[in-house]
């Protein structure tokens, strides 16, 4: 498994990672409202002058598998940069396989290059599966609101 960060020329990549993910959490009721998202768009705020947020893929024998948006957040009191991991998605085929391990384990080493302080991210509860890779990982559910679950993982070198 290979991980490559996004480039300009991956636009309608992400775009079509963003609407598999969309289809998978409508699948199991997370979604249900309408993407806004172009490929334009994501030209625009991945690739502009200042990027808000970063993409990362999982290749398999030269082929996208998966991918991890994910942007930085800095807090004042800790004065210390974290990571907020917006999106993880896997192909339906692929996963089990090593790709979500392998996107982990590099943002992982993007926290510790950066003297980030831990990675957070949402996930529904409904989502058992990614649930339990992320127990696996040693994330916790800091909070829960409904089917949303918000999860904070300090990767050991991280802390």
């Amino acid at each position: 498994m290979k991980i490559r960060p996004a480039t300009p020329d991956d636009g309608s990549l992400i775009f079509s990672f963003i609407q598999q993910k969309s289809e998978f959490d409508c699948q199991i009721g997370a979604f249900s409202g309408v993407l806004q998202v172009s490929e334009d768009k994501i030209r625009t705020t991945l690739f502009g002058t200042i990027p808000f947020a970063y993409v990362l893929f999982a290749e398999c024998s030269g082929r996208e598998v998966g991918f991890a948006l994910y942007g930085f957040r800095y807090s004042s009191f800790a004065g210390q940069p974290s990571i907020w991991l917006d999106d993880l998605y896997v192909n339906d085929g692929m996963r089990s396989q090593g790709a979500g391990a392998a996107l982990i384990a590099r943002l992982a080493q993007i926290a510790r290059e950066n003297d980030c302080t831990h990675i957070a991210w949402t996930a529904d509860a409904r989502n058992t599966r990614g649930l339990n890779f992320y127990d696996r990982l040693g994330a916790e559910i800091t909070e829960q609101h409904g089917n949303r679950c918000f999860l904070r993982w300090v990767p050991s070198a991280v802390a």
